[in-house]
C-alpha cells in the first residue's frame, strides 16, 4: 500500500488536534478544579471565526484582526481553549481585588486565566512534539468567544495548526483592508 502524505495530512492533523486537546485536558489545574473547555475547529468553522474577526476589525478598527483572519484560513485545524468562569474562593488577590467577594463579576478570576495558559502551553508542547506548526492567537480565541464557539466560556485562546512546507504562522505582515 502507498500512502501519499498530502492525501493523509488532513486525517493526521485531526489526530494531532485530538492529542493536543488531551494534553490541554490533562494539564495541571489551580485547586485541581477542571473548568476548561476545549474544541477543535476545521474548514467551515475556521472560516466562520475568520469572518467574525473581519467583522471585529470593522467594528473596532484593529487592523491586526484582518491579518489574523487571513492567517487562520491557512490552518489545517484550530484548537480553542477557554474557561468557564468560577470563583475559586482563594481570596488570593491575584485578580487585583482583596477577596473573591470584592471582585466584580465582569473581572475574570486570575486562577482561571492561569489554567487556560497552562492548558495552552501543554497543547502547544504536544504540537511541537509532533513537529506541527502552531501559533497561540488571542485574536482568534476572542473571535471564537464572540461567536459563541465555547458556550459560557471566557478567556478563549485559539491555536491554529498546520503541516505544510512553510509555517504559515511565522512570517506575518500586517494586512490592510482592500
Amino acid at each position: 500500500m502507498i500512502i501519499d502524505e498530502r492525501k493523509a495530512r488532513k486525517e493526521f492533523m485531526t489526530e494531532v488536534a485530538k492529542q493536543m486537546m488531551t494534553a490541554a485536558r490533562t494539564a495541571p489545574k489551580g485547586k485541581g478544579i477542571d473548568i476548561i473547555e476545549i474544541v477543535t475547529l476545521t474548514d467551515d468553522d475556521i472560516a466562520a471565526v475568520s469572518r467574525q474577526m473581519l467583522q471585529m476589525a470593522e467594528d473596532t478598527g484593529m487592523k491586526f484582526l484582518i491579518r489574523d483572519s487571513e492567517n487562520i484560513r491557512q490552518a489545517d485545524a484550530m484548537i480553542v481553549i477557554g474557561t468557564r468562569q468560577a470563583v475559586q474562593g482563594l481570596n488570593c488577590a491575584y485578580c487585583g481585588y482583596a477577596s473573591c467577594e470584592a471582585k466584580p463579576q465582569a473581572v475574570p478570576c486570575a486562577i482561571n486565566a492561569i489554567d487556560v495558559g497552562i492548558a495552552v502551553g501543554s497543547a502547544c508542547a504536544k504540537a511541537a512534539d509532533l513537529r506541527v506548526d502552531s501559533r497561540v492567537m488571542f485574536s482568534a480565541g476572542w473571535a471564537a468567544e464572540k461567536a459563541g464557539i465555547l458556550k459560557g466560556c471566557r478567556q478563549c485562546i485559539a491555536i491554529p495548526i498546520s503541516a505544510s512546507s512553510k509555517n504559515p504562522f511565522f512570517d506575518r505582515k500586517p494586512k490592510e483592508e482592500k
